[in-house]
């Protein structure tokens, strides 16, 4: 496997740039950042420097080996990568909510096609398929599609629940195709942990950074924070554990994993389908909301779209933006790798 190269300041602003775009993919339901990871050709080196988050890490660690420590986990790459998907949350993310309040359709539109792209991006890779591939192949589909029709569960605040949130939620950047916001939804506990936490938790470093710590008091301030850490810490777990049984499995079928991440891409189209209407929680016929006031929302009711509508075109022409985007983002990376 090669690794990202990280020297030069055009490759670590190229790797940012990426890392940006899979924070922002993480965090739309629906949307997964494996995808970009898949496509923009990280995607393995992510799975290989998770792998090395183990025993001998630590013990690097221990004896103050840091050097040893950050060239045996490729920390300059994962360090490079994850600012700029933290990054995104105050940048792309942002930007995403206000272009899905005022343009969703279009953006979804948009999204779309991207999937579309990644779709022909990675069946343009793939080997000769074999029956086991196409039984593979198969296999893919019928989860994404399954997946994509479960009910949401309720929420549950329970931190050992919470806990396992977080290792199934990071399958989003490890699994393409699996939007860890869209798992969320579907456990219930979408808006808890993204929305009512990263909230509690950016106006908690808010007060301490002005010198106010009078959140210690507050009970329920402290509910959320240790919501948050269990989450957190489940999502650490869940990065090590899935990584090393991926990078294990691809080691060995390579083709077989490549064929069932492209069917699972394609059953999971129904999640970005941009025409469709939000469906919000409700109980005794009011709409629940979170902690800001905002509707929570658990599912979509899709539908076909009206051809005579001018937004239907409009939408058309995104979805081909976003498929010729990745086909020449492919194209792009081709001629780079051919240059080498």
């Amino acid at each position: 496997m090669r690794l990202q190269n990280t020297h030069t300041t055009k490759d670590i602003i190229s790797l940012f740039l990426k890392g940006l775009a899979m924070g922002g993919a993480n965090k739309i339901p629906g949307v997964s950042g494996g995808v970009v990871a898949f496509v923009t050709g990280f995607y393995e080196e992510l799975i290989f420097s998770f792998k090395r988050m183990n025993t001998n890490a630590i013990k690097l660690l221990i004896h103050g080996r840091f050097k040893s420590f950050f060239q045996y986990t490729n920390a300059r790459f994962l360090f490079i990568l994850f600012s700029g998907s933290i990054f995104s949350y105050f940048t792309v993310s942002r930007l995403l909510d206000f272009l899905l309040r005022n343009y969703e359709l279009f953006v979804w539109s948009f999204f779309f096609g991207l999937i579309l792209g990644s779709i022909y991006y990675i069946a343009k890779g793939c080997e000769k398929f074999s029956s086991k591939n196409f039984i593979a192949l198969g296999i893919g589909i019928a989860l994404g599609i399954g997946i994509s029709l479960l009910p949401p569960a309720k929420e549950n605040t329970n931190l050992s629940f919470v806990f396992l949130c977080g290792i199934i939620g990071v399958s989003g950047m490890t699994i393409p195709g699996l939007s860890g916001s869209f798992i969320l939804i579907l456990l219930g506990n979408y808006v808890l942990l993204l929305v009512d936490s990263v909230n509690i938790l950016s106006k908690t470093l808010t007060d301490i950074f002005s010198g106010d710590f009078t959140f210690i008091h507050d009970v329920k301030r402290i509910k959320y924070l240790k919501i948050l850490g269990s989450f957190s810490a489940g999502s650490a777990f869940g990065l090590v554990v899935t990584s090393h049984i991926l990078g294990y499995i691809i080691k060995r079928w390579h083709s077989i994993v490549t064929a069932i991440i492209l069917g699972f891409i394609t059953g999971s189209l129904g999640n970005v389908w941009p025409w469709k209407e939000k469906i919000f929680q409700m109980q005794n016929n009011q709409f629940i909301t979170d902690i800001q006031g905002n509707k929570i929302l658990i599912n979509y009711q899709r539908y076909l779209p009206e051809l005579s509508n001018s937004n239907t075109w409009y939408a058309i022409g995104f979805i081909i933006i976003g498929f010729l985007l990745l086909v020449l983002m492919e194209y792009y990376g081709r001629e780079n790798r051919s240059a080498l």
